[in-house]
């Protein structure tokens, strides 16, 4: 069985991504495959986001889930595409609800096409991934993936209840991010091991080890915000705090800032001031909250690994392990 292996044993990410190249460029032609649409917009749209790239993270997830416990082939890449064109869906919805207009470095598809096209398109992808569910013709697959999608519908209105609320604790940000971005992680990592013939108990363990990392992955996501730079991240800094979001480093600083500095922090994110981010990253730096935040994610991602434990030692439990490691590491 896999111990919880050494950083100096772990593959980077650029050693991973070798790893899965052949599944993943069979994903990769799959979903072009299957984007296709009779109507324009839909392809342009459609191809628009999913080539900008990325790091398609869960697909990658469950591929290697699945290969851990010695399976690989045309059903795993099948489910895999499903896994990134429901995260697509959720990416045109999000960035319509929050205004973004910059995402991966480039301008989002709202800012290009509008928000009623990229919201529709959101609609054509997500009904597309379950057309590709059912081709699969497995109900506990339809099960995880139903159960899934519906509880990160409610982690969007859920967030969205705690925009612009300055008295969002610890434990309403860990709700919002476990539905919104850790719930798809599991369900990505316990669908390899469902496809692998995993048994109850190590389906349960891979749903951990991908819930433990979606935790890991947001908030250290959500310390770049407030610690990186535009033109690394990718999208504006300080979008957050534009969007009214109470991440862990704000609701940090807030809980551990004076009177004073807690009152003009409060109006900042009342009104969703991203002229008040200097003054936000002041008190956060003041408070802690970055490390305080970071220690957070790498809890997480420590628990993710152990959750390995259940898994054969070889290479693809090696990347499982090594991508614990890059979700909080990373810099974008």
């Amino acid at each position: 069985m896999s111990a919880l292996a050494t950083d100096a044993h772990v593959p980077d990410l650029k050693a991973i991504q070798a790893l899965a190249a052949p599944d993943m460029a069979a994903l990769d032609a799959l979903i072009r495959r299957r984007l296709a649409s009779n109507v324009v917009l839909v392809n342009q749209i459609a191809e628009y986001i999913i080539g900008a790239g990325g790091k398609r993270l869960r697909p990658l997830l469950l591929l290697l889930s699945a290969a851990a416990l010695g399976h690989r082939g045309p059903d795993a890449h099948q489910l895999a595409a499903v896994v990134e064109f429901i995260h697509t869906s959720t990416l045109l919805h999000d960035d319509v609800v929050d205004e973004s207009d910059l995402r991966r470095g480039r301008k989002t598809a709202n800012a290009v096409w509008g928000n009623a096209a990229s919201v529709l398109v959101g609609d054509f992808l997500y009904s597309r991934s379950f057309q590709l569910m059912v081709e699969l013709g497995r109900m506990d697959v339809q099960q995880i993936l139903a159960d899934t999608t519906n509880t990160i519908a409610e982690g969007e209105v859920l967030q969205l209840l705690h925009v612009r609320n300055p008295d969002t604790d610890e434990a309403a940000y860990l709700r919002v991010i476990e539905r919104k971005t850790a719930i798809l992680f599991a369900a990505a990592t316990r669908l390899g091991a469902l496809l692998a013939g995993g048994d109850a108990a190590t389906q349960q363990a891979l749903h951990d080890y991908g819930l433990a990392l979606g935790y890991a992955f947001q908030i250290a996501d959500d310390v770049l915000d407030y610690a990186s730079d535009t033109a690394t991240l990718g999208k504006n800094l300080g979008d957050d705090l534009a969007e009214g979001k109470m991440t862990l480093p704000l609701i940090h600083a807030m809980q551990h800032a004076d009177a004073e500095t807690r009152a003009v922090l409060r109006q900042i994110v009342e009104q969703g001031d991203r002229d008040g981010l200097p003054q936000v990253q002041q008190a956060i730096m003041r408070a802690g909250s970055l490390a305080y935040s970071r220690a957070r994610a790498h809890d997480y991602a420590r628990a993710a690994r152990e959750a390995l434990a259940v898994l054969p030692d070889n290479a693809f439990s090696a990347a499982l392990h090594g991508l614990a490691c890059y979700a909080v590491d990373r810099d974008h």
